[in-house]
């Protein structure tokens, strides 16, 4: 299990990333989901060592992180958001290069280790070559690749399918899956499908606060018979979403195909009708409710609310 109890990171300025998070992450995947700027990233380098908290407490299987960083990084697998390749290099050189750097070891060689994390990642047809010829899916395996080495108990991935095309992100969403049968895997991201796609538990992150600890589940039903569908003129959109709780707009024929959130009671606009809501209708309107951070940068920890 990792603990994270009243987490606060200041910056030089000053300003507050993490305002007294609270969180208990388990075996699994597991989704840490809000938008850029939120925090996440920061959360994600306290989590792996590169960043020291303000103050707080971090434990994996209570070992404490914040005193003893070091003792994490033989079990830690981890995925920045940013991850530089020498590009002229050869997939399986790059990986190799990669562990070296790490201090991995193998009992049959470095060599043979590359070659069945390559395989895992299904990789092993573009082992040669170079890393500028692959894709962006097939750099996040290589990256992934990397990350495995040594069996991690804790495998973190910052916002992995960012830029990624729908079928390479659906392949890596199957990988991650794989990769979280066996180990706690902390998957950091903004959008909200890979959150629905793979993570039977999520929190929501806003202005360095968690928000909300949830399922996809859940979200949903808490929000049963309060969504609904209609369209709106361009020409009155602005003062239709100053009279009722827009979650989305498309613009589709002309017209702005607009979903609403109405409570039990709510007169609900004519020719709007119910619509099963979507993971992305609830975590939009938890945005919208998300408090502005106080003027003062002084953290206050806050009870995160479990659903929605």
């Amino acid at each position: 299990m990792l603990s994270l109890r009243n987490l606060v990171k200041v910056y030089p300025g000053p300003v507050t990333a993490l305002r007294g998070v609270d969180l208990d992450v388990p075996k699994g995947m597991f989704g840490l989901l809000g938008p850029n700027g939120a925090g996440k990233s920061t959360l994600m380098k306290i989590l792996s060592g590169l960043l020291e908290p303000t103050s707080g407490e971090v434990t994996l299987d209570g070992l404490d992180l914040v005193r003893h960083p070091e003792a994490l990084r033989p079990h830690l697998g981890y995925l920045p958001q940013e991850f530089g390749f020498y590009p002229y290099l050869s997939g399986q050189d790059m990986l190799r290069y990669l562990l070296e750097l790490k201090g991995v070891t193998a009992p049959q060689g470095l060599k043979a280790l590359c070659a069945q994390l390559l395989e895992r990642v299904n990789l092993t047809f573009a082992a040669k070559r170079k890393v500028k010829e692959y894709s962006g899916g097939m750099r996040q395996r290589l990256g992934i690749a990397q990350a495995l080495a040594g069996d991690p108990k804790l495998l973190i991935v910052d916002e992995p399918t960012a830029g990624l095309d729908p079928e390479e992100r659906q392949r890596f969403y199957r990988l991650l899956a794989e990769m979280a049968h066996e180990r706690t895997v902390l998957l950091s991201t903004h959008i909200v499908e890979d959150v629905a796609m793979l993570c039977p538990r999520f929190a929501v992150i806003r202005h360095g606060r968690v928000m909300a600890i949830t399922s996809p589940s859940e979200a949903k039903a808490a929000l049963h018979d309060t969504l609904f569908e209609g369209t709106v003129p361009p020409a009155g959109m602005a003062a239709f979403q100053q009279a009722h709780r827009v979650t989305q707009a498309v613009l589709f024929e002309g017209k702005n195909r607009v979903r609403i959130h109405a409570a039990p009671g709510t007169p609900v606009p004519p020719g709007f009708e119910r619509t099963p809501p979507t993971l992305e209708d609830a975590y939009l309107l938890l945005m919208k409710d998300a408090p502005e951070p106080p003027a003062s940068t002084a953290p206050t920890p806050s009870t995160p609310a479990v659903g929605t």
